[in-house]
């Protein structure tokens, strides 16, 4: 049976945890442009490859208020949690703010702390959501509603569990609200590797970002992100990265303007897995942004990520 939660692990050597829930994909309004559907169809994928089992299957619980208010304001969470975002920010957001949305917003949080957890435990850990790096302090934008990787950061700080965190975002939009939310804090690094003509309109300046002009292939972006990596690296130490594996940066996506195909995408997850497992940090990978009508072919790409992480977890 599948687990549901850390301390089934304690002790065991196991293969590379995944964190997963069904309520991942809540219901959407018929013709929505956001692609729910990729959350199950990943962790399809992932049990007919054999990389998600039931010995390292892991289930999240939601995360609680209390988790969500170390990060966000207190009028913004008690509004999604009681479903009455105002229509300006609904609109931002650009998903419903009901039962569903709401419940998988704190699913992905819950399960991005929990993947967090796994990694401290067992090195390397990922979930099959998460990556809002578009929700700030005030307000979710950009299909995010609750910034999960800050509140992960947040709970394990609170903890005592670490003290410096860095986070690696090469999805193709900026990570605004992770800037916005760890401006000043020297307990956090980000790094945001992105096309710099693509939303957000207005940045927000990061501790390192690496802005990149529409087209860039395979190459030209993994040899800007490779010395980018070692900026971030040499701004240590830290206790744990956060790897947001958006696959938006793929040539057919609909959102990125980026031009990798999926083996640029597999070389990048290599090259920022590696390095970061080379530097001894925990990694704790999410999803990230990904945008086609073709699912099953948007979760095949977003299983990159596991499958490079269960390789390298199983040192071939």
């Amino acid at each position: 049976m599948i687990s549901k939660g850390l301390q089934w692990a304690e002790g065991k050597r196991i293969p590379m945890p995944i964190v997963h829930h069904q309520a991942y994909a809540p219901a959407l309004p018929a013709g929505h442009r956001f692609p729910m559907g990729k959350f199950a169809a990943l962790f399809a994928r992932l049990q007919a490859e054999g990389l998600a089992r039931p010995d390292n299957t892991f289930v999240p619980a939601p995360i609680p208020r209390d988790a969500l208010l170390r990060v966000h304001d207190a009028a913004y969470v008690d509004a999604v949690l009681a479903m009455a975002a105002p229509p300006a920010i609904e609109r931002r957001i650009g998903l419903p703010v009901d039962e569903g949305v709401v419940r998988r917003a704190r699913l992905a949080g819950g399960g991005t702390l929990l993947t967090a957890r796994l990694a401290l435990r067992h090195g390397i850990a990922c979930n099959t959501a998460g990556g809002s790096h578009h929700a700030r302090a005030e307000t979710g934008a950009g299909f995010c509603v609750f910034n999960d990787v800050a509140v992960a950061i947040r709970a394990l700080q609170a903890e005592e569990r670490i003290g410096r965190a860095l986070i690696v975002d090469p999805d193709v939009h900026q990570g605004d609200g992770t800037a916005a939310i760890f401006r000043g804090d020297a307990s956090v690094f980000t790094l945001s590797v992105h096309c710099g003509e693509n939303f957000p309109v207005r940045k927000e300046a990061g501790d390192l970002d690496v802005p990149l002009p529409r087209g860039t292939g395979n190459g030209a972006y993994l040899a800007a992100l490779a010395p980018a990596l070692e900026v971030a690296l040499a701004a240590g130490p830290f206790d744990i990265a956060f790897y947001n594996a958006g696959v938006d940066v793929h040539a057919d996506d609909r959102l990125g303007h980026l031009s990798l195909c999926d083996d640029g995408i597999a070389r990048r997850d290599a090259l920022v897995l590696r390095r970061l497992r080379a530097a001894g940090l925990p990694v704790a990978g999410v999803i990230g942004g990904g945008y086609m009508d073709d699912v099953e072919a948007l979760a095949a790409r977003h299983a990159i990520l596991h499958r490079t992480a269960a390789a390298l977890t199983a040192g071939t």
